[in-house]
């Protein structure tokens, strides 16, 4: 039986608030967040080499700005209409690798990610109008066409949720807290995420196990936390992503690997 480890583990100065996947161009963007100051800055991961291609990375608008999608190589932001409020307002674009600002544009709002490119449309012209974007660019390519304008299959694959007693597998004393886990197959792993409560902490762990039931990765993912946790990673082209503490991104290759 071999042993998994994360080929990417990167740890982040903030916690991460959201995590984008741009397949095309087979980068993660991190969204890395500051609340007691109000700052936010966004992190470039190749996710075959783990090279990363920039960190830190903040723009003019300190806090009201975050990931509106990624696409071929490139970063897409939004600005907040206001703090207390979740509208999104005008779009601009990162290039993934260099982080330099490719292009902006303050009336343009973000409807969907097509396999040809962001679908938007022009927020002072009432009825909207969708049309299709160059994610290079900004300019506007074409009218918006439903035929062949489909939305991407980003190919990410999450958990669905069991209950415990259709699991028999977790090693002995682990008890899953609220009687459920969030369960995926893939390449004849079997991946479990649970919670466990035990001397008053509860606490989140990820398993995964091979196809006979051994034990080939643990991971504690937080501990004394006050409720149970939402689901707690996805795969993406063989590849399990994952955070850990809500700072410390961790990537395994779940691909060819012998057992």
């Amino acid at each position: 039986m071999t042993k998994l480890l994360p080929f990417i583990q990167h740890q982040c100065k903030w916690p991460v608030w959201r995590i984008e996947i741009d397949g095309p161009g087979n980068i993660i963007f991190l969204e890395v967040r500051n609340s007691g100051d109000k700052l936010v800055s966004f992190t470039s991961i190749n996710l075959d080499s783990g090279i990363v291609n920039f960190e830190g990375l903040a723009t003019p608008e300190r806090w009201l700005t975050g990931i509106e999608t990624a696409f071929d190589g490139v970063l897409v932001l939004h600005n907040y209409q206001s703090e207390k409020g979740p509208a999104h307002k005008g779009l601009t674009a990162i290039d993934g690798l260099s982080g330099k600002t490719l292009w902006s544009n303050y009336t343009l709002a973000f409807d969907y990610l097509s396999v040809n490119g962001p679908v938007v449309y022009n927020t002072q012209i009432q009825p909207p109008k969708l049309v299709l974007a160059d994610i290079k660019t900004g300019g506007i390519v074409r009218t918006y066409q439903p035929v062949i304008d489909v939305g991407l299959n980003n190919h990410i694959l999450s958990p669905r949720v069991l209950p415990a007693q259709a699991f028999k597998s977790l090693p002995p004393g682990v008890d899953a807290y609220g009687n459920t886990v969030d369960y995926l197959e893939h390449n004849n792993f079997r991946i479990v995420s649970l919670h466990t409560f035990l001397d008053g902490q509860l606490k989140q762990h990820l398993y995964i196990f091979d196809d006979e039931g051994g034990t080939v990765y643990h991971d504690l993912l937080q501990s004394d936390i006050q409720k149970l946790q939402p689901e707690a990673f996805v795969v993406h082209d063989n590849k399990l992503i994952y955070l850990k503490n809500r700072s410390v991104l961790i990537v395994l290759n779940l691909q060819n690997t012998v057992l």
